[in-house]
């Protein structure tokens, strides 16, 4: 139980074959979490690449569909910016070219509507000694969120003007 929570029976592939499916078709997965579940299965290396492979074909598993998925739900829900959707897309093993398809489908216009809506949110909770001191706690959060400093700039000096 050190490397968290293990299955206490293996899986033939034919027995993880329903429960992946089932997983995949629950929500958009990318190749790195499907191979994980596969091996906390207790599936071999090989198994699993080949139930992976068949899972590709079928189309339950799309790189494509979940680096979509994956940046349009985090912005769109959880409003973070671009960098950060970038470093979980990376975590996810995502390739760079997926990875910049993904930002690019992202709007400018609602990219810029989301930062200075955040922005317009949090200005009047951030509690501070002086005005920079609050500029500067605005800027860290919105950093926090994954913008980036020009567009923070320009955020910040629409919503303290």
């Amino acid at each position: 139980m050190e490397n968290g929570p293990q299955f206490k029976k293996t899986l033939t592939p034919s027995q993880a074959r329903p429960k992946i499916e089932k997983f995949c078709a629950y929500q958009e997965r990318s190749h790195q979490q499907v191979k994980r579940k596969l091996l906390g299965y207790g599936l071999n290396h090989l198994d699993a690449d080949i139930l992976l492979v068949e899972l590709m074909q079928a189309n339950f598993v799309n790189e494509e569909r979940f680096a979509m998925a994956y940046a349009r739900g985090k912005f769109k829900i959880k409003g973070w910016g671009k960098a950060k959707i970038k470093q979980g897309l990376k975590r996810e093993g995502v390739g760079e070219k997926l990875i910049q398809q993904a930002l690019s489908s992202l709007g400018l216009d609602d990219y810029l509507k989301t930062l200075h809506t955040l922005a317009e949110k949090k200005w009047p909770l951030i509690k501070g000694q002086s005005h920079m001191e609050k500029v500067f706690k605005l800027k860290r959060y919105l950093v926090g969120k994954g913008y980036d400093f020009e567009a923070i700039g320009r955020a910040i000096a629409q919503v303290t003007a």
